[in-house]
């Protein structure tokens, strides 16, 4: 009997310890992603981030040789480098402000890779496209599209947001586990479980918010640069058309195509509403 009874004092003591550093786990991870506060320039949002813009440009840089190799390296054709190069240097010089500091760090490259039909951006300036999904793009003004797209998720600071996010989810999802968790019951394994995946499911909403957002950045680039915004509706019929569906919009970072040229469609009536100037390139 008296064993019983102290083992069981002992499995309150223990749940009331856990549950006081699950709380102060979690209001570590709310203090430190609250007090990140930034007001970004461009789009003139309250953003929180996780990085300065030092430490994006060096991370970019870093990470760029190994992000080719894993795409089979960067296209050796000169003349399809050119052309990007043209195109994106048109949409920095033209949309990008003087004073930011991320203005003389674009670099595009092309990558080797026919199979992927992606184009991606890194923390910094450092913006990747494959060949494949070139092959795909019928216009120098949808290669506009895409590249537009790449520098507003640069310039937005989506990946420093990403990261602070990141940090945050982690750090209450930790403190779920921490509070859940008991050894000798295997059932509470299943609310671990469930809270990672709330925290996986978190992030994943952040990333199509991102990605809409870059869309509605890319209209005024693309445009800013001279080329006709509703190429990047032709762009997302090229991902539709590809498969760029792939399941549920819920459980993708990216919102299915479809939806996002119902977003770029009022994006280009907000930033046009007596319909867009002609003479801009397709």
């Amino acid at each position: 009997m008296y064993n019983n009874g102290g083992g069981g004092r002992r499995g309150c003591g223990l749940s009331g310890a856990k549950l006081i550093i699950a709380l102060i786990m979690a209001a570590v991870a709310v203090i430190s992603y609250m007090s990140r506060t930034e007001k970004n320039p461009v789009t003139g949002e309250k953003q929180r981030v996780a990085m300065t813009v030092e430490q994006e440009i060096a991370l970019g840089l870093q990470a760029a040789p190994e992000m080719a190799q894993q795409f089979g390296g960067l296209d050796p054709d000169q003349a399809t480098q050119q052309l990007v190069d043209k195109v994106g240097n048109q949409i920095v010089a033209s949309s990008v402000p003087t004073d930011n500091p991320f203005k003389k760090h674009f670099q595009f490259h092309v990558l080797e890779d026919s199979q992927t039909i992606n184009a991606f951006a890194l923390p910094g300036g450092q913006i990747f496209i494959t060949r494949a999904l070139l092959s795909k793009l019928e216009t120098e003004g949808q290669l506009a599209g895409v590249l537009g797209h790449e520098i507003g998720h640069v310039l937005a600071r989506h990946s420093a947001e990403q990261a602070a996010k990141q940090q945050l989810t982690q750090g209450l999802t930790g403190a779920a586990v921490i509070a859940t968790y008991d050894p000798s019951n295997p059932a509470s394994r299943n609310s671990a479980q469930v809270a990672q995946m709330i925290g996986a499911l978190i992030n994943m909403k952040y990333g199509r918010a991102d990605e809409l957002e870059s869309d509605k950045l890319g209209v005024g680039f693309v445009a800013k640069a001279g080329y006709d915004p509703r190429s990047l509706v032709g762009v997302m019929k090229i991902l539709a058309a590809a498969g760029g569906r792939g399941g549920p919009e819920f459980f993708s970072t990216h919102p299915n195509p479809e939806n996002r040229v119902e977003k770029i469609g009022e994006a280009i009536e907000l930033a046009f509403p007596r319909g867009v100037p002609p003479g801009l390139k397709k």
